[in-house]
């Protein structure tokens, strides 16, 4: 893992790492020729300025860069491991239910890209509340400042690994 120091280091399971990286061999290769291939298709019906199909492709082609290189930058900063340990502390990887200005919420604590296709809420280590509560413990009761500025209340309920 060469990363900067600066960076930001993703906590990435063995099982996103495979997906994602499976994902930008395919969006590198296969992928990447299918778009080519429609692109040229298009260009080969004439009139580029009135193409919708061109139009769609090389809109296609633009957001498949940005994910691969959005993937390259992932992966060369992940850190990949075991699920943390299951001891109510809120680390990368933890499943957490937190009573936040009143409301329990539950949220993976990590990476968007660990959840998969799960519609959990996730914060990650950089986040306002991510820093807040990172390292804190089943009990710990805090309060971070919001973007807004407003101070919020959290009480850490639970903090158990995800199992996606």
């Amino acid at each position: 893992m060469s990363t900067n120091s600066n960076e930001p280091v993703v906590w990435l399971t063995q099982e996103a790492f495979d997906r994602l990286q499976t994902e930008l061999t395919f969006l590198s290769g296969p992928g990447r020729t299918e778009i080519v291939a429609r692109i040229e298709q298009a260009r080969s019906e004439g009139d580029l300025k009135e193409n919708g199909g061109y139009h769609a492709a090389r809109e296609e082609q633009g957001k498949a860069e940005a994910r691969i290189l959005y993937l390259k930058d992932l992966l060369r900063r992940a850190h990949v491991g075991e699920a943390p340990a299951d001891d109510g502390v809120v680390e990368p990887g933890m499943l957490v239910v937190a009573t936040i200005a009143g409301d329990e919420t539950t949220f993976l604590f990590g990476s968007r890209e660990v959840a998969g296709d799960s519609d959990l809420e996730v914060y990650s280590e950089q986040s306002p509340i991510g820093q807040a509560v990172h390292g804190k413990k089943v009990g710990d009761k805090l309060t971070y400042t919001a973007p807004n500025g407003r101070d919020i209340a959290v009480e850490i309920v639970s903090a158990t690994p995800f199992e996606g």
